[in-house]
């Protein structure tokens, strides 16, 4: 039994970083939602402030250790979860309408989205876009626009 949960482990510690970048992040960084949560109604444009612990906020192209900026990914599978990460580890995470880039180490945002039902999810990126080596990203949560 013991080998077993010690298998269990070791493939969910090596799974993740498979869509990591390079640039090392602490274990205990956390990025989340401050003002929303999975589940909350909301109308637009919908606030949304970002959190973070155990790392800092800079530019992007900024070369610090233990710093990163905010992407904020909207209504597209949870990071890890997309056809397209592996291009985001090789080239940084991309910037359309469902990838918003914060390079500017901006640490909210108000984002017009139509009445229903939408993703977001929010992921620390390195000074090149790339996620850290562990991720630092939050869970998927599910809002509803009114």
């Amino acid at each position: 039994m013991k080998q077993i949960i010690a298998t269990a482990l070791f493939i969910a510690a090596t799974a993740m970083p498979s869509f990591a970048g390079e640039t090392a992040a602490p274990s205990d960084a956390k990025v989340y939602f401050i003002n929303i949560a999975d589940g909350d109604t909301v109308s637009s444009p919908v606030k949304v402030v970002f959190g973070l612990s155990g790392m800092g906020v800079a530019p992007a192209g900024t070369e610090k250790d233990n710093t990163g900026h905010h992407h904020l990914l909207i209504d597209r599978a949870a990071m890890g979860e997309a056809e397209d990460d592996a291009d985001m580890i090789e080239y940084g995470i991309f910037a359309d309408d469902n990838h918003i880039h914060f390079g500017g180490g901006q640490t909210e945002t108000s984002v017009d989205l139509a009445p229903g039902t939408h993703t977001l999810q929010l992921v620390l990126g390195d000074l090149n876009h790339v996620p850290h080596n562990q991720p630092v990203m939050s869970e998927l949560i599910t809002i509803t626009v009114e």
